[in-house]
């Protein structure tokens, strides 16, 4: 008996061993990358490099890791014709291994010009964008305007997210919200566990309140409102509940409505989602290399679908001029947009995600990265702005020739 028992133990490991290797070779390469190097830590400010390089590409591969909502492609994709290679002065291999970048993409006069890809990521994956994310909630914002579902710039927030009532953000504007200018307290410091943009994906909401709006109504006033610039994810995620309140829609649902498809977005796209299900705004979608690039292109172009902008006329201009100082020289804020004062403007993500637009020279350069540094790193981040200046000499190059 203790033989038959131990052939039927023997031949149940086995089946289960195949059955174990069918599910593991059924998967990506993306999820099976996640998979050896799965963070036990869910606060991925703190995960390793190694682990970050694994789940960037795969953040919306397991529902244990986090749930997401879905915005699907254009029937109809934009193409990105290739156009001649732009000859740059510098050590591009040397570049992209100092940027540790996943991929490097220059899209100019509606061509693409160069296309890079690194750390085993190529043009058929999903990368991360994290604050890149914010840039598409401002366009979200603005179509809000344009079709009716914010009246007014100067409304306050909590006219249109009412559990904020009786919170500093009675003091707030729509336009302030957007421009980081609300002067109520936000510790964005990514390396202190304490800071609120760590705490606040712990923070256990009340019952029936958004777990970013009961965290953010909490905070105190630290200056008044519109005299004071502190960069905060946790406004641009109230700017996205204020979006989706407004509209009645998930911001999946309007991203897709008024970007993903009128953009000509070839792949589909996710967004993860908090804790109490809406999307994480200040952060968090996934898509290709490629259909950041032709984000780009759309905003280029005025973001137009079917000849008609999704936005107000004057909103672009707005949005990506300086609305507010930074306290760099030749730097600002618009709306949720990185401003030069040369005119061009950049969306840009911790870990080293960017689309940088300059319209005078119809540029856009999308980057995905996993810096060692994160947002600060300071051998990445000026590097990355040196390129964004080599490449502008590039094209004025060919055109003065």
């Amino acid at each position: 008996m203790s033989g038959r028992l131990a052939r039927i133990t023997l031949g149940t490991a086995a089946v289960l061993a195949v059955a174990a290797a069918g599910y593991w070779f059924s998967l990506d390469k993306e999820t099976r990358g996640l998979l050896k190097t799965l963070p036990t830590n869910r606060d991925l400010l703190f995960w390793t490099q190694e682990q970050r390089d694994a789940a960037f590409r795969a953040m919306d591969r397991l529902p244990v890791l986090a749930k997401w909502r879905t915005m699907h492609p254009s029937g109809t994709p934009r193409p990105l014709p290739q156009g001649e290679p732009l000859a740059l002065p510098l050590d591009l291999d040397a570049y992209l291994q100092e940027q540790h970048a996943a991929a490097l993409l220059i899209v100019q006069g509606g061509k693409l010009r160069l296309e890079r890809y690194g750390l085993g990521f190529d043009g058929d994956g999903r990368w991360t964008s994290f604050s890149v994310a914010k840039s598409f909630t401002s366009t979200l914002a603005g179509a809000a305007l344009k079709d009716g579902f914010i009246k007014s710039l100067d409304d306050k927030v909590s006219d249109y997210v009412p559990d904020l009532r009786g919170s500093a953000y009675d003091a707030v504007s729509v336009r302030q919200l957007l421009t980081m200018t609300s002067g109520v307290a936000w510790n964005e410091d990514y390396a202190d566990p304490q800071s609120d943009v760590a705490r606040f994906n712990n923070h256990q909401p009340e019952p029936g309140v958004d777990a970013l709006v009961s965290y953010m109504r909490q905070l105190p006033r630290a200056a008044p409102a519109g005299e004071r610039w502190n960069y905060s994810t946790g406004e641009t995620n109230l700017v996205g509940i204020l979006v989706s309140q407004a509209t009645g829609k998930t911001l999946a649902q309007y991203l897709e409505e008024k970007v993903w498809r009128p953009a000509g977005m070839e792949q589909q796209g996710t967004w993860l989602l908090s804790k109490t299900g809406q999307e994480i705004s200040g952060c968090c979608i996934q898509a290709a290399a490629r259909d950041y690039a032709r984000f780009g292109q759309f905003i280029l172009e005025g973001a137009r679908s079917e000849g008609t902008s999704v936005l107000p006329a004057d909103w672009l201009e707005q949005a990506t001029r300086k609305q507010a100082d930074i306290g760099v020289a030749g730097r600002g804020y618009g709306y949720q947009w990185w401003t030069y004062d040369d005119g061009s403007f950049a969306a840009r993500g911790i870990f080293g995600q960017g689309i940088f637009l300059d319209p005078k020279r119809q540029l856009v350069i999308v980057s995905a990265a996993n810096w060692r540094g994160g947002a600060r790193d300071p051998v990445a981040l000026p590097a990355r702005e040196a390129f964004y200046r080599a490449v502008q000499q590039a094209v004025d190059g060919e055109a003065a020739r």
